[in-house]
């Protein structure tokens, strides 16, 4: 996170690896739309930018006759919400902010769980009515109330039915384990688990092969135990359990590390087992890239090489998200950055990690603010691909905020809402919706607080208080209206893995199918756990199948829309209706 230059894209394709069933043609966007690149001339190492010359120009254009996709409007309640807390502290606390998302109380409602940096973490409980004004109670408990917080993710680890928590920390990293009624209890000892003193700022977890307990990656950024070079990049860690056992075993070293700020387990591939992707800050290292981590059960990992088909990248990674944009049945990865971020698609069908960006080609680029009038780079930090307007088409949220207060990037950063088009295209209406602002915005999760089938946004800020938007639809705050129909999921499993992280959703409708992953892990230093959300356009039914963590496919079930609906394994989908008031104490 320094001076701008160029990202750093090399190496070539070559033939081998593993091979997979040839990919469909992905199509591309419609004619019509320009974009400019920006370009960038500055140095590593110290130099500072000489110039930064930004023309990023995107034009929207529909084909003639069509209407392009609107975006909701956003009111912004956190204090009204009854939220007061602050992301805060000097350096290390320029990176992460995270926010945890997840039901603590099982009413179904997702809860919070904020990072403080410096300040205590919080903890509140969600009592938001339905459909109404958000609302929320801070439950204070000095084994939550954790200080050198950089962020937290929710995961049923020990198979209860309960979430705890993994909590990332600037030093000692901590398993909570969930009591139910928002109670948790430290819990590394019991798991055997080692919170080492690192900074730590990115999480993921999977399931591998018939083990009780998830496989942990923990992402660090800096090694501060060495006073003597407060520049050190730390080698990131691999946690495994013990093999039929309900303890963790000693990390494995993933080296070398290279300041990173985010990690993802994910089935890139579609191969039918996970991989770990590192997003990494080049603003300290030297020689490195960004990073991919083969991981087999049993085996140690090893990273992807030019061998392999991986292509170099050197960009200041923030954050990773997921997602199947161009609906060839395989997810892209939207890498956050300063300056210019990156949407990379896999270049062939050859089962071979070599990525192309197609950022410019669908608009994610997000080079500089979109208003504010500050011609400087952004940089951004946790993106989310949901679909905010209910149009089953995916939009992608961005937070952006400057580190503290580098000069060489944009003061006036708002964070982007972009909205899908038809034409497989993306257009910013963050204006539009309300949620621009001027905030150092941190880690996010853009999630329904309400549970009125419009998803809001919860934004950590740095040194300001949180920012709580509840999506009204294309009404007001006094009366929201809803925004296309939806359909809002769980699928569940006995034993181990209750939450099926690992599966992939695919919900057909009209003639459009959408599919997800359920993954832990990805945005920056934020985690969600809870309804997974696919908007449904005007259809008033939806056909859902789960392929679970395991490979097995299940078999269409048909759904009704506007609805919450479990999935179990082995049943049928049952709908669930949220209390019209939440319970409180």
């Amino acid at each position: 996170m320094q001076s701008v230059g160029p990202a750093t894209d090399t190496g070539a394709d070559s033939g081998g690896g593993r091979q997979r069933e040839p990919r469909p043609n992905a199509g591309r966007p419609h004619q019509g739309r320009a974009t400019a690149l920006w370009l960038v001339l500055g140095g590593i190492g110290g130099a500072l930018v000489a110039l930064a010359v930004v023309l990023a120009l995107e034009l929207a254009l529909t084909s003639a006759g069509e209407k392009g996709a609107e975006a909701p409007r956003f009111v912004e309640e956190s204090t009204a919400a009854g939220i007061d807390h602050v992301y805060d502290g000097e350096f290390p606390y320029f990176v992460g902010g995270g926010v945890a998302t997840f039901d603590c109380n099982d009413d179904r409602r997702p809860d919070l769980y904020l990072a403080g940096g410096a300040d205590p973490a919080a903890l509140y409980r969600n009592e938001s009515p339905v459909g109404g004004a958000l609302r929320f109670a801070k439950v204070s408990a000095p084994v939550t109330d954790l200080t050198s917080v950089t962020g937290a993710y929710p995961i049923d680890v020990d198979g209860d039915a309960l979430t705890d928590l993994a909590v990332l920390r600037n030093g000692e990293n901590v398993l909570l384990r969930g009591l139910g009624d928002c109670r948790f209890e430290r819990a590394n000892e019991t798991w055997g688990y080692d919170g080492g003193d690192a900074l730590t700022a990115a999480f993921s977890a999977t399931w591998e092969g018939s083990a009780t307990l998830p496989t942990l990656a923990f992402g660090n950024y800096l090694d501060l135990a060495k006073a003597e070079d407060r520049s050190a990049c730390a080698d990131n860690q691999l946690v495994r359990p013990l093999p039929g056992g309900d303890t963790y075993v000693a990390p494995i070293p993933l080296a070398p590390g290279y300041c990173t700020l985010s990690v993802l387990f994910s089935d890139w591939d579609r191969s039918g087992h996970t991989d770990l992707r590192m997003a990494n800050d080049r603003h300290y290292y030297l020689d490195g890239e960004e990073q991919l981590w083969r991981i087999e059960p049993g085996e140690l990992p090893r990273i992807y090489t030019r061998a392999d088909g991986w292509r170099r990248l050197v960009i200041w990674g923030m954050g990773i998200a997921s997602y199947d944009v161009t609906g060839d049945g395989l997810p892209e990865v939207y890498l956050t950055s300063q300056g210019d971020n990156k949407l990379q698609t896999l270049a062939s069908a050859t089962g071979r990690p070599s990525y192309r960006d197609i950022a410019i080609d669908r608009g994610v680029t997000a080079t500089r603010p979109y208003t504010g009038g500050d011609p400087l780079p952004s940089t951004a930090w946790h993106p989310e691909f949901q679909d905010v307007n209910n149009d089953g088409l995916v939009d992608l949220f961005v937070s952006k905020g400057n580190v503290d207060a580098q000069p060489d990037f944009a003061s006036k950063d708002p964070s982007n809402l972009l909205i899908g088009q038809a034409d497989g295209t993306f257009v910013e209406e963050g204006l539009a919706a309300g949620i621009a602002s001027f905030v150092r915005g941190r880690g996010a999760a853009v999630v329904d607080l309400n549970l009125d089938g419009m998803l809001d946004i919860v934004q950590v800020n740095r040194r300001v208080n949180v920012s709580l938007f509840r999506n009204v639809g294309p009404g007001t705050a006094a009366e929201p209206q809803p925004m296309g129909n939806w359909i809002a999921m769980r699928p569940e499993q006995t034993g181990p893995n209750r939450d099926a992280i690992g599966s992939w959703i695919q919900v057909r409708f009209d003639d459009h199918t959408v599919e997800r992953e359920l993954t832990i892990g990805g945005g920056h230093a934020s985690g969600e756990l809870g309804w997974v959300h696919v908007g449904l356009g005007d259809a008033d039914s939806a056909e859902v199948r789960v392929r679970w963590p395991d490979g097995e496919v299940g078999p269409w079930q048909e759904v009704a829309a506007n609805a919450f609906v479990t999935i179990p394994r082995d049943g049928e989908p049952t709908e669930w209706s949220p209390s019209p008031t939440a319970p409180t104490r």
